[in-house]
């Protein structure tokens, strides 16, 4: 993992939960979306932090196989105190795990994967099964120059890049931006059937 990346994520697992309640909005709408579509059994969540969407999948979907993979520890230890029941994966996700998941979740870290967004969308696209959902929710993007690069210190890059290359992995069922904090900047989400 790169050295700055690691650092961050080392000083961010501390408050981040405590924290980015403040702007990564939709992650509860984006779970129910997935309910109405499908009653997965095996899910995988890419860049599943501190565990909170773990958490809740497992609530949602309480028979389901749940993996979780994220390549900072940090983040991994709290997630372990937090989640039951959930497989726990420390890596990068630039190649595929070799499951035969109904669901691959990417909630607020494709935009962090960079260089690597491509890779990890055709991981998922290897790792679902025929008929299962890729799901996307993401920071899409802003027009304002000091908000792309104040998020670009944190990581995130927001150039709306995610969302083309998604509809060519999988058919489209769901693709929407909404806006937050009055349009300062808009977040994403899409579900696709492979």
């Amino acid at each position: 993992m790169n050295q700055s990346i690691h650092g961050y994520y080392a000083l961010h697992s501390r408050i981040y939960d405590l924290t980015r309640w403040t702007f990564l909005f939709g992650r509860e709408s984006v779970l129910r979306r997935i309910a109405k579509i499908s009653t997965p059994q095996r899910i995988l969540e890419v860049g599943c932090g501190t565990g909170r969407n773990l958490r809740s999948l497992r609530r949602i979907f309480p028979h389901a196989e749940i993996t979780g993979v994220d390549l900072s520890k940090d983040m991994l230890e709290i997630a372990r105190k937090k989640t039951v029941n959930v497989r726990l994966v420390e890596q990068a996700y630039d190649a595929p795990l070799g499951g035969d998941y109904d669901v691959v979740l990417f909630s607020y870290a494709l935009s962090m994967f960079n260089p690597g967004w491509e890779e990890a969308l055709k991981a998922a696209r290897a790792d679902v099964k025929a008929g299962g959902l890729i799901v996307i929710l993401d920071f899409s993007h802003t027009k304002f120059g000091f908000f792309r690069r104040w998020m670009g210190v944190n990581h995130v890059h927001m150039e709306g890049h995610l969302w083309p290359q998604a509809e060519m992995e999988c058919e489209k069922i769901v693709d929407q931006r909404f806006p937050a904090y009055f349009g300062i900047w808009h977040y994403g989400i899409f579900i696709g059937r492979v």
